[in-house]
């Protein structure tokens, strides 16, 4: 853990972790057991938004009924980070130029609804799949942080 600072003996997690770790525990809402990720939006040290994977709003879910499987993905179920998008959508808040963390690195079809969401700055938790964001964040100004401690060059 990073120490942003030793407060009467004890270790302050920094941001990135403080809102990385309320990502691991959104995560623990998912309902599809292929991946549990949670995403929290997040601007000025404020939390705009969170979302899990889980199923469409009031349709069963992978825990429920099994995946709906296609080209080797499960397609019943909704990423966490669209939801966290369409929460924030649904309630009236602007997310532009706001961060998302991520437990795990977005897919492309999430990483695209980020960036035309205004999102500047992507923190993940894991890689996972898709090595095109890096290249396309470089080229569209969106600040990709990778706290698995393994760098996003090479995979």
């Amino acid at each position: 853990m990073s120490t942003e600072g030793v407060h009467g003996g004890r270790v302050r997690a920094s941001w990135d972790e403080y809102f990385m770790n309320i990502a691991r525990e959104v995560a623990t809402r998912a309902t599809c057991d292929r991946k549990h990720v949670g995403a929290v939006i997040v601007r000025e040290k404020a939390i705009l938004a969170t979302g899990y994977n889980g199923s469409i709003r009031g349709m069963p879910h992978c825990d429920d009924e099994g995946h709906l499987m296609e080209d080797g993905h499960c397609v019943r179920t909704v990423h966490a980070e669209a939801n966290a998008i369409v929460h924030a959508a649904r309630h009236g808040v602007s997310i532009a130029d706001a961060s998302i963390y991520v437990t795990a690195s977005p897919c492309w079809a999430c990483f695209r609804l980020i960036a035309n969401a205004g999102i500047r700055r992507i923190v993940f938790g894991e890689f996972y799949r898709d090595q095109r964001i890096f290249e396309i964040s470089q080229r569209i100004g969106i600040d990709l942080v990778d706290l698995s401690g393994a760098s996003g060059a090479g995979r």
